[in-house]
């Protein structure tokens, strides 16, 4: 029997590649290939595009590391990371960000308003972005 903690985990695997929209509820881990779009049904899921991943759609979910490639549109509604490796061609849309150096974007960041019950506390709000007053 499943605990209430227990949280599925979805694999495309590295050679396996995917034609058409992917609907997941937990996590879903791309080191393959997805040429639709990736839609998350719960608001605590995650994606994660490995550095061989390819996603080529929109991406709709709350929280997104990306450290492949993407081509077409993400929306974060929680926390969007970029690693080293990222490279997308199209808009980011986010609540939080994080951007490591190497990760090419080529399209819009876009902040979009965000709740205290979005990223967890209070104290996470308070926090100005680097040359801002």
């Amino acid at each position: 029997m499943k605990s209430k903690k227990e949280q599925a985990i979805t694999l495309i695997a590295p050679g396996t590649k995917v034609e058409g929209d992917v609907h997941f509820d937990n996590q879903l881990f791309v080191k393959g290939e997805v040429r639709g779009n990736i839609i998350a049904e719960k608001p605590e899921a995650q994606l994660v595009i490995s550095p061989e991943g390819l996603v080529a759609g929109e991406v709709k979910a709350p929280n997104v590391v990306i450290n492949g490639r993407v081509e077409g549109d993400v929306h974060a509604t929680q926390r969007l990371e970029l690693a080293a490796g990222a490279q997308v061609k199209g808009d980011l849309f986010y609540a939080l960000i994080e951007m490591q150096l190497g990760a090419q974007v080529q399209g819009r960041l876009v902040h979009t308003e965000q709740t205290v019950s979005d990223v967890g506390s209070v104290a996470q709000l308070a926090v100005e972005p680097v040359g801002k007053k």
